[in-house]
């Protein structure tokens, strides 16, 4: 295996692209913020590229490199988390559209990877009547689909951050990423009326929401698989 064939970088030239005709680009978007003691900040961007990469081994999409850091204020009481605002990234993502349709490349799907990026919403919301076509994926049926097939216990309101999902989505992929202590790290919130005015931690300490000690890689690959057979609708409906 060479150096970088585990790189969560896209790594087709331009001849590979070009040869590929990819009408649909998808663009991964995570964060850098905590989780836990036993995920990486960037965990939300390992999960995005990891779903990424699985859905452009299955259909012919313009594989994009990540948007790493974005909407994680909530988690600022924690140390490495860094945010960006959602101006900011809402922006970047228009300009990235705007490029693609320049090249020739009329869709976009964003992939993204970290629930507070509620500004994703709205882009995509707007893209139409601006004359763009794009996405927004998983969306809330694709991620309760995948939570089934996979046999996750937790509630999607309970299993909110690195918990049993995302801790399975790692140890299936990434298992080296994934420290000790997640065997014994659950903690349960479910009453976070408050959440965007106080922050995470008003209601967690160890900066997790969910049973992670649920976790199996098996439920990770086949949350994985549930989600690349539902981008086959999220395609279809971009025409």
């Amino acid at each position: 295996m060479t150096a970088f064939e585990g790189s969560l970088l896209p790594l087709s030239t331009t001849a590979e692209e070009r040869d590929r005709g990819a009408r649909v680009a998808v663009l991964p978007i995570g964060s850098f913020e905590q989780h836990g003691a036993f995920l990486p900040l960037a965990t939300d961007t390992v999960i995005a590229v990891t779903i990424t990469r699985a859905i452009s081994a299955v259909y012919p999409v313009l594989h994009l490199p990540p948007i790493t850091i974005s909407c994680s204020h909530e988690h600022a009481a924690w140390t490495g988390t860094v945010s960006i605002s959602a101006t900011t990234l809402s922006a970047v993502v228009r300009d990235v559209a705007d490029s693609l349709h320049r090249s020739g490349v009329d869709r976009l799907v964003l992939v993204n990877g970290h629930g507070g990026n509620y500004v994703l919403s709205n882009v995509v919301q707007e893209a139409g009547p601006a004359g763009r076509r794009m996405a927004l994926f998983p969306s809330v049926e694709a991620w309760a689909k995948a939570r089934s097939a996979a046999g996750i216990v937790t509630s999607a309101d309970d299993d909110m951050h690195a918990g049993e999902l995302e801790t399975s989505l790692l140890l299936h992929a990434h298992p080296d990423l994934v420290r000790p202590g997640y065997a014994s790290s659950d903690h349960l919130a479910a009453d976070r009326e408050h959440l965007l005015t106080l922050g995470m931690a008003a209601y967690t300490e160890s900066g997790v929401v969910g049973r992670p000690s649920l976790a199996s890689a098996e439920k990770g690959r086949d949350a994985l698989a549930s989600l690349v057979g539902s981008f086959g609708e999220t395609l279809s409906v971009l025409g």
